[in-house]
């Protein structure tokens, strides 16, 4: 082989490079030839032999490519090979079970057709099997061997370019089997789908019906669910595969009844008495709520803008009523707590709602709405905070999300909202920050600087210098809006934009061609 020839083939790496396995160190020069003078000295005796090389001295073999590829491929092969021992240990097992349910259910000795089912990799299993079995169960096989009747007269048929052969041969067993249903006892929903291709492949009905049968009456994973209802479709077996689905699907529903179970379900939680199963129910509604949010299927059916603000409106009114009746109470201890707990509910409802409504982008009329609720705001301002404070929670709630712009509502909405509860945010925004952990007091600090910065120049100069009176005299009892302090003082005092013309130099001119 030239030597241009092996240089490349080292390079490539499909041979190892002879000079990699030699060492050599200029330190050793003198102590090799010490060596070799006293072996060829006369006088001197013989050197003792040398020591085999440590196993950490002895030089490493870097595998070449090709000797990589071929470990790989000899791995690949053991794996087939096992792969393939496990597949014909099971075949022969099948293969014994025809033998006896053919005599046992059927009375039959040798068979009369030669079957013989092929792999794509072309594996192929050879089963003796009995032409009245293959005609009385399988229509594919009856007309197939009905060309010829006469007796004594073996036939031979191939089933080619299968993709588990396995299947095959165990879908041919089961034509044998007398309880079909009870065969499958055991058998994961994978299999069962596999046998069930089969069996619609040869239109072997009694394999069709208890493979049915048996997804029908096991549990289903979310995985196996979406396999089920992907294979059933593609089969288009008809009415026989109905009672599969009926567990996914039912009759078109129409928005109309799909908003009544809405109401129900949603008007249970806001109504239930037990407190850690409501909180429980809350939080796995909205999740699933939220997961429908981002669904883009436009079939899907979701709760209803009305359905909402029909809740809204309800906790409304129970919060009018709770707050009225507060207003009203002697003072006594169990007065005291029965209506804070109330109040406390109705507000966690309606902030329940509320969420809901910003997580489907439906929360702009709430705005409005909650910005007139000026007799609600009334009789708040008229109750001691230990009762309320939970009220304001929804006042910042609406804020976060107009600062995030997840509400895009008006200025003179915004502007209203503002004038009706931010004073009563202010009242108690010590208590909610004390007795409210759900509260982020810089999230809240946040949105209502983002809301404030919102409005025109002289709104906000109107809403900031009355937080900056109330912050000095109450500290940290008093949302920390500094920032958007400093940016109103930069708009007022500093930039001033005054009117905005546009100095763009940009002409347009018209021509008109001849036509």
């Amino acid at each position: 082989m030239a030597s241009r020839e092996v240089s490349t083939m080292i390079k490539q790496g499909f041979i190892s490079d002879p000079t990699l396995s030699l060492s050599f160190s200029p330190s050793r020069t003198t102590s090799t030839t010490a060596t070799l003078s006293r072996l060829y000295s006369p006088s001197s005796s013989p050197p003792p032999p040398a020591p085999p090389p440590a196993e950490s001295t002895r030089p490493s073999h870097n595998p070449t490519l090709f000797e990589m590829m071929s470990e790989e491929h000899l791995r690949d092969s053991k794996t087939m090979e096992e792969s393939r021992r496990k597949t014909q240990t099971r075949v022969a097992k099948f293969l014994n079970e025809l033998k006896v349910y053919s005599f046992n259910n059927w009375g039959l000795g040798l068979g009369d057709v030669r079957l013989t089912v092929v792999s794509r990799d072309g594996y192929r299993v050879l089963m003796d099997v009995h032409r009245r079995v293959l005609s009385e169960k399988s229509r594919f096989f009856a007309e197939k061997l009905s060309q010829s009747r006469e007796k004594g007269v073996s036939h031979t048929v191939e089933i080619s370019e299968c993709d588990d052969v396995e299947v095959y041969v165990e879908t041919v067993v089961l034509m044998y089997c007398d309880d079909l249903k009870k065969r499958l006892i055991g058998e994961n929903v994978s299999k069962v789908l596999a046998l069930l291709k089969v069996s619609a492949a040869i239109v072997f009905d009694a394999g069709i019906s208890s493979c049915l049968e048996y997804l029908e009456a096991v549990p289903w994973s979310d995985d196996e669910e979406e396999k089920i209802v992907s294979q059933l479709s593609q089969l288009e077996l008809d009415s026989s595969m109905t009672e599969v689905l009926l567990r996914v699907s039912s009759e078109p529903s129409t928005s109309a009844r799909a908003d009544d179970i809405f109401m129900k379900l949603l008007s249970g939680v806001l109504q239930a008495k037990d407190d850690k199963a409501r909180r429980e129910m809350k939080a796995l509604i909205s999740r699933l709520l939220r997961e429908d949010s981002f669904d883009d299927d436009d079939n899907r059916l979701d709760v209803s803008k009305d359905t909402l603000y029909h809740l809204c409106h309800r906790c409304l009114s129970s919060l009018v009523l709770c707050l009225s009746e507060a207003k009203c109470t002697d003072g006594s201890q169990r007065d005291r707590g029965v209506l804070m707990a109330e109040i406390a509910r109705e507000a966690d409802n309606l902030q329940w709602i509320v969420d809901i409504l910003i997580d489907k982008r439906m929360a702009n009329e709430f705005v409005k709405l909650w910005a007139d609720q000026r007799e609600l705001a009334e009789l708040h301002s008229k109750i001691p905070t230990m009762y309320r404070h939970e009220i304001s929670r929804i006042t910042a709630q609406l804020c976060i999300a107009i600062g995030r712009g997840n509400i895009l509502v008006p200025k003179d909405t915004r502007f209203s909202l503002l004038s009706t509860w931010l004073e009563a945010l202010y009242e108690d925004f010590g208590w909610m920050r004390r007795a409210s952990r759900s509260v982020d007091k810089k999230l809240l600090e946040d949105g209502l600087s983002q809301t404030i910065l919102t409005l025109s120049l002289q709104q906000q100069q109107a809403v900031l210098l009355g937080w900056f009176d109330r912050f000095l005299n109450k500290g940290d009892d008093c949302p920390n809006i500094q920032r958007a302090f400093e940016v109103w003082w930069r708009r007022a005092f500093i930039k001033q934009y005054g009117d905005v013309q546009d100095s763009s130099q940009l002409q347009i001119t018209v021509c008109n061609y001849p036509t």
